[in-house]
C-alpha cells in the first residue's frame, strides 16, 4: 500500500495544492486564459488557495489521525491560521501594493524595471481552499486507515 512508502500527511498535503493547483487551471480553461499547467502549478492568488487547502488538508488529518488534544494538532492550527491570515492581508495588499507601483513606472515612464507581483487571496478563494482542505484531509484518511 502507499501508505507504507509515503506518510498519510505528507498525502494529504501534497494532494490538496496539487488539487487546488488542477482547479486553478480548469477555471483558467473555462475563462479561456493563456493556459501553462507548469506556471500553474506555482502561480500565486487565484481560485482555490492552494496554500489554505494544503494546512487545512494537514490539520484534518492530524486531527483525525492522533486526535485534537495533542499539542501538534494546536500547533498545526496555529500554523494553519497564520498561513490563511497571511494571504488575505499581507500577500493580498503587497500584491495591491506591486499592481499600483508597476502602474506608477508605467505611467511615468520610469526606467525602473518593473517588479514582479504575486497576488494574495480574497477571502472567498481562502474559503474554497479550506473546504477543499477538509474534503482531501477527510478522504486521505478514510482511504488510508
Amino acid at each position: 500500500m502507499i501508505t507504507e512508502l509515503i506518510s498519510p500527511y505528507l498525502i494529504s498535503i501534497f494532494a490538496a495544492w496539487f488539487g487546488a493547483h488542477l482547479i486553478k487551471y480548469i477555471i483558467s480553461s473555462i475563462k479561456k486564459e493563456k493556459l501553462n499547467l507548469r506556471a500553474h502549478l506555482f502561480i500565486s492568488g487565484g481560485m482555490p488557495s492552494a496554500h489554505s487547502s494544503a494546512v487545512t488538508a494537514m490539520v484534518i488529518i492530524i486531527g483525525l489521525r492522533d486526535g485534537i488534544e495533542l499539542g501538534l494538532f494546536g500547533i498545526a492550527v496555529l500554523f494553519a491560521a497564520i498561513t490563511m491570515y497571511d494571504a488575505v492581508k499581507v500577500r493580498r495588499s503587497s500584491g495591491e501594493q506591486g499592481v499600483a507601483i508597476r502602474y506608477l513606472i508605467r505611467e511615468n515612464k520610469s526606467n525602473v524595471v518593473l517588479p514582479r507581483v504575486a497576488k494574495g487571496h480574497t477571502p472567498l478563494e481562502v474559503i474554497f481552499g479550506v473546504i477543499l482542505g477538509v474534503v482531501i484531509g477527510i478522504v486521505v484518511f478514510m482511504s488510508t486507515k
